[in-house]
Order: C-alpha cells, then structure tokens, then sequence
C-alpha cells in the first residue's frame, strides 16, 4: 500500500512581499490568526512579518505534522525554523472524507482549490480541525526560543500564501497528501446506477470499438485566419429603401465577422470544449458590444435608442465590455448586497490587502466601496474578484480590468490615471 502520509513537498523560497498581505483567502487569514492570537510576544511576530516581507524565508518543506525552513536575521545569520501541527488520525480521515463527498459541490470546490467554509464547520463540529486554532501551532527554532520568534513567525506567514494558492497543503500538514485525499474521494464517492434505472440509448463505445466499426476521420478543423474577414461593400450608387443606414449595416457586417473571427479562435483553443457554454446576450448587452467596435456618432446614437441609454451611459457600458465582457458589464449596472460568507471574506481582503498606515478609507455600499475623499470605488463581482472605478462628470466609469487583490486593482487604476489617492 502507497504511504501517502509519507509525502513530503518542497516550495521554492517566494520574493519579497512588499505592498501586500501575506494571505487574502479565509482559511490563509485564520492560519495567520492562530500564529497571532498565540504569540506570547507580539513584537517576535512583528519581526517574523518583517522578515517574510523581506524574502529572509527559504525553501519551505512541507509534510505532515510539521513545516520547516530556514530563515536569515537581518545580519545573514541563518536559523532553521520548524513548526509543528498535530496530524488527524485515520478515523478522523474517514470521517472528513465522508462530510465531503455528502454535500453537493464540496468535492468540486476542492478540486478547484477551494476550501468549503461549510465543510470546515462541519468538520469542526464533529471534532475534526483542519485549521488550527489557539496554541495549535507549536514552534521550534535553533535559536533556542520557547514560544514563537521572528524565525517561526516569518515562516507560518510564508506557509500562508502557500495555503492561499493550495489548501491540500493543509491537509498534508494535517497527515493527507492530495493523491490520499483524492483517492478516497474516488473510491467512496457517489456508487454507480442500480439495475433497472434507465440508461441513455446507444451502443457503448469500447464495445463498437471491440465490434470493428470503423467510423471515418473526423474532419480537420478550420484554419483561422489573421483577422476578421472584410464584408462585402454595398452598392452606394444605389438608393438605400426607407429606414435602411448603409453606414450602420456596414458597421453591424464588420462587427459579425469580428464577432465569428473571435468565436471560432475561441472554438479552436484547447480546452474550450470543457467551458460554459454562453447563453443569448440581451438587447443591452449586444448594444454595449457593438459599441465597444468603435461606431460613428450616428450609429452609436442609434444603438443607445435601441437599448434605452443615454450616449454617455452607453460609451460607459461599451467601455465595461471592451475589459471584461459580460461580467464588466454585469459590476457596472447591477448592484447587489454582500452578506454571509462572502461579506465576510470580502471584509478580510480589504484588511489584509494593505499595511495598516496605508490602508484607504472606504464606504461600503452593497458590493461597491468608495474611498472616502477621493473619486475612486472599488466593486466586487460575484466571482471574488475586484474592479476599479473612478467617478467621472458624476458618474462612476470602469478604470481598469479585475484582480483577486483590491489593493492591486486600486494601484492599476491610480497607475492608468496618473493620480494619487
């Protein structure tokens, strides 16, 4: 039998931190809340935040029940610094494994390198911690310090932003490599349809396969070209019937085949037969993406008619499209209410993004966050993401493309428009 719990994993040493916080996701933050709450000397956890900042963390080993690595004092003087977390025992294991595979989407978040929240409070409740919590992490240094000091600390806020970008690295440290956790997933995951439930029509294809049919090649897929394709011209000698613009069914022509270039390079990238499938777009929607090709006054006023907008709300629209499509265009026009879990995750992303001293302050407003005494906003999406807006005339415009961090999307925009906050 594979000795998964054996497993150990190496990360390569992370470049200095500077302008941003060590963890954005939850269960990064509650690592780092066990290491402060914990600390007997918070000026030792200060040290080690410095030091991490600086890039003194090395390669950090990871494997169950304990995380090292060495760490350098500001002199160059180095220290290995361990960790160490108590592992989960098998039954625990079995039981964990168990709550994941009962919820719909658990399984999924976890592949998807997500930590469930309800998964971890459920576990919690049944006595089974993922995270740790307070004294949880017990440290060990070579300089000879009882409780935490600068070393350890700097290397749990180095695991964290490897727990941001993997959570089985918590679960390794809890006694599971991923394989382990995977495989258990697989083996007592959901059981195969009974006898009797209908089965879809059709023959199975290892049995036409074994059977001999021998189905001609699939034929080769379309060459994409350099650009669009140029419309043909229409006849201007020609008097065009009542109500018909020749400028804005040439625009419109122009606009398909650019339209058909982009979908067919979509079609053709790998991977793109395992993506969503998008649905019709809306009047107000194909109204922003013609107007994001650039239209002539005219044609522009035509398609701000036709979609119920004044000029200016649709060039701002146009503009939400050209950065992000329809979900620039969804954090431009809809408004919606943060609450539960991901008010929650949104709050501590906005405290972890910046130092303390440099931290803005901003005025929440459902899923928008304006900095107060400064025409800048940040919006979140209901993807997790962040987008910048500045206010312009009295009206808020899109100011650049999303990021995971709002510090980061705040920064782009105040580096876009030349200004300081």
């Amino acid at each position: 039998m594979t000795r998964y719990e054996d497993t150990e994993r190496t990360f390569a040493a992370l470049p200095p931190a500077q302008g941003r916080g060590f963890a954005r996701t939850w269960w990064g933050r509650a690592w780092l809340r066990a290491l402060e709450d914990a600390a007997m000397d918070a000026s030792q956890v200060k040290t080690g935040r410095r030091l991490a900042r600086a890039g003194a963390v090395g390669a950090v080993s990871v494997r169950p029940g304990r995380i090292t690595s060495v760490v350098q004092d500001r002199d160059g003087t180095a220290h290995r610094a361990d960790v160490l977390l108590e592992r989960l025992s098998d039954a625990q294991w079995d039981h964990f494994v168990d709550m994941a595979i009962e919820r719909s989407g658990h399984v999924a978040a976890l592949l998807d390198r997500d930590m469930p929240p309800h998964l971890v409070e459920d576990a919690a409740t049944a006595g089974i911690d993922l995270l740790p919590g307070l004294g949880d992490l017990e440290p060990r240094c070579e300089c000879g310090a009882w409780d935490h000091c600068g070393h350890t600390a700097a290397l749990c806020y180095q695991v964290a932003g490897l727990l941001d970008q993997d959570p089985f690295v918590l679960l390794l440290m809890r006694g599971r490599a991923e394989d382990a956790v995977l495989d258990a997933l697989q083996t007592r995951g959901p059981a195969p349809a009974a006898d009797g439930v209908s089965r879809p029509e059709g023959v199975d294809a290892a049995e036409a396969y074994a059977a001999g049919h021998v189905l001609p090649p699939p034929p080769a897929p379309p060459v994409l070209g350099d650009g669009p394709g140029v419309p043909p011209s229409l006849d201007t000698e020609t008097a065009p019937p009542p109500g018909v613009d020749p400028s804005a069914v040439a625009f419109v022509a122009s606009r398909a085949a650019a339209e058909a270039h982009r979908l067919l390079a979509e079609a053709l990238r790998e991977g793109h037969d395992r993506q969503p499938v998008d649905t019709e777009p809306t009047r107000a929607q194909d109204a922003a993406r013609l107007a994001a090709g650039g239209p002539g006054p005219d044609v522009l006023d035509r398609l701000a008619k036709g979609s119920g907008r004044t000029r200016e709300a649709l060039t701002a629209s146009a503009r939400a499209w050209r950065l992000g499509g329809r979900s620039a265009l969804s954090v431009l026009e809809d408004e919606w209410p943060v609450e539960g879990d991901t008010l929650a995750r949104a709050r501590a992303a906005l405290r972890s993004a910046w130092d303390e001293d440099e931290r803005p302050s901003l005025q929440a407003h459902g899923n928008r966050w304006t900095v107060v005494g400064a025409p800048r906003q940040l919006r979140l999406d209901r993807e997790g993401r962040w987008w910048p807006y500045r206010e312009d005339g009295g009206r808020w415009v899109p100011a650049g493309g999303p990021a995971r961090d709002p510090a980061t999307a705040l920064a782009s925009m105040t580096l876009a428009t030349g200004d300081e906050l």
